[in-house]
């Protein structure tokens, strides 16, 4: 009799899970920078315009109560970017904070209505980036619930592909992908920041347990492939040469065994009662073995890099109290989106002048504020008490079946974007915007099903 797994293989699948698979592979290839200047940035936006254009006219209209205080708080970034963009008469304009400097360097000349935002264009692309957000929420509340199931694996093979293409850039093998402004010679996948690649394969140890244990699965073949998986990941970050990828990379395999203890225990329910631990501490013995043998073979460069001090590592302590001054300047009503390294050459000092540009206050939260004032700041908050709320029920459910599973991925997948985003801007690329949404989108999850779903049957 066939499976849950085999049945949903023999269904057509529907159009928005098509086109969300499709819309992976373009990420794949173009979603991997956040400068606005890159082409990849064209190609991927002209991506989402056509998916929600097929969708529109061919798909289902997406399920609200899926998701709507994502919604609402993806709605609320829109709306605040269009509001900075809104041309202000010049009376109130110059009466804002931080704007005395620019109107005294028009003095004499008739001042022009001017919007919150002190550079435009940085707004306008900011206002057009949050394309890939929308577009993913609309693909992904449209799905079947069947579908639901295949998004760990649709999503794991991404990361897969961005694995291999790491490891021919560590083996030597030239590749300079034109859609992104990677770094020649460094490690960094599909992106242009190892941290951001770091932080990918952080995201790919915590779906593993996800895949392995899908609607119920006892395949050994598959508990197998995904601890290689895992393994593969870990040493990858390793490689990478990323700090802050060890400590992520940590935190999700741990959080990824304290989402499928439950798996794991049922599937040694027959088991004597030692095989659990015993199993665990191979799990750990094998990953520090493999992580003394990348050691001893010189190829932990993350872990060499701990013991060394960066410029860029330097800059970004050095910088700290002139962006916070920044902050504090230009607050209640912020710099506007996106406008962060031409703002911060006004106010650089002269101890921090270097040949390379400081392009980001490598403090996400931080730049929000900065940014977008008061309105970015309260958009922040509330994102993070849904998220603490949502959490809360996640872990709190009593039932233990896929659902309550991907809503508790979910929320240590987004805990790691803002720990990532505390020392760097991974949410500014497309990619990882499209990570955000579906973690979003499980943690929220199908509320009634989390609440009525029994365990998992196991396979006769």
């Amino acid at each position: 009799m066939p499976n849950a797994s085999s049945v949903r293989l023999l269904r057509r699948p529907s159009l928005p899970f098509v086109l969300f698979c499709v819309f992976l592979a373009v990420l794949w290839l173009a979603g991997g920078a956040a400068r606005a200047n890159v082409f990849g940035q064209v190609v991927v936006r002209l991506a989402a315009v056509v998916s929600l254009f097929v969708l529109v006219l061919f798909g289902d209209q997406p399920v609200m109560a899926r998701a709507r205080p994502i919604w609402w708080l993806l709605f609320a970034a829109i709306g605040l970017a269009i509001i900075q963009l809104i041309p202000l008469p010049p009376a109130l304009w110059q009466v804002l904070p931080g704007r005395a400097m620019f109107a005294e360097a028009t003095l004499g000349h008739p001042q022009p209505w001017r919007p919150l935002a002190l550079v435009p264009g940085t707004a306008i692309n900011a206002l057009a980036s949050l394309l890939v957000p929308l577009v993913t929420l609309a693909m992904v509340s449209s799905i079947r619930q069947d579908e639901r199931a295949l998004l760990p694996g649709a999503i794991l093979l991404m990361i897969v592909a961005a694995n291999l293409l790491g490891l021919l850039q560590l083996s030597g093998a030239g590749f300079n992908n034109p859609l992104i402004n990677d770094s020649v010679g460094e490690m960094s996948g599909i992106f242009a920041n190892r941290n951001h690649f770091a932080l990918l394969l952080a995201l790919g140890c915590l779906l593993v347990p996800a895949w392995v244990f899908a609607s119920g699965n006892r395949s050994r073949g598959r508990a197998v492939i995904g601890l290689g998986l895992a393994l593969l990941f870990l040493l990858t970050i390793l490689a990478s040469g990323s700090r802050a990828g060890l400590l992520l990379g940590a935190l999700a395999l741990c959080g990824g065994m304290l989402v499928a203890r439950g798996s794991i225990r049922r599937a040694l329910r027959r088991a004597p009662a030692w095989a659990f631990p015993a199993l665990i501490a191979a799990i750990v013995a094998v990953v520090g073995a493999f992580v003394l043998i990348s050691v001893a073979a010189d190829r932990a460069v993350s872990i060499q890099r701990i013991f060394e001090i960066s410029a860029g590592q330097d800059m970004r302590g050095r910088a700290l109290p002139t962006v916070w001054a920044m902050t504090l300047g230009y607050f209640p009503v912020g710099t506007g989106l996106g406008s962060f390294d031409p703002v911060f050459r006004i106010h650089e000092p002269l101890a921090l002048l270097k040949p390379t540009y400081f392009n980001h206050a490598h403090n996400d939260l931080l730049e929000i504020v900065l940014d977008a004032g008061l309105p970015g700041l309260l958009l922040l908050m509330a994102a993070l008490t849904w998220w603490g709320w949502a959490s809360i029920g996640a872990w709190r459910a009593g039932t233990a079946g896929t659902e309550v599973a991907l809503a508790r991925i979910g929320s240590i997948m987004l805990l790691l974007m803002v720990l990532a985003s505390a020392f760097d801007y991974p949410a500014r690329t497309p990619t990882m915007m499209m990570m955000i949404v579906v973690a979003a989108l499980w943690l929220h999850g199908d509320q009634p099903a989390r609440r009525s779903q029994a365990l998992p049957r196991t396979e006769r």
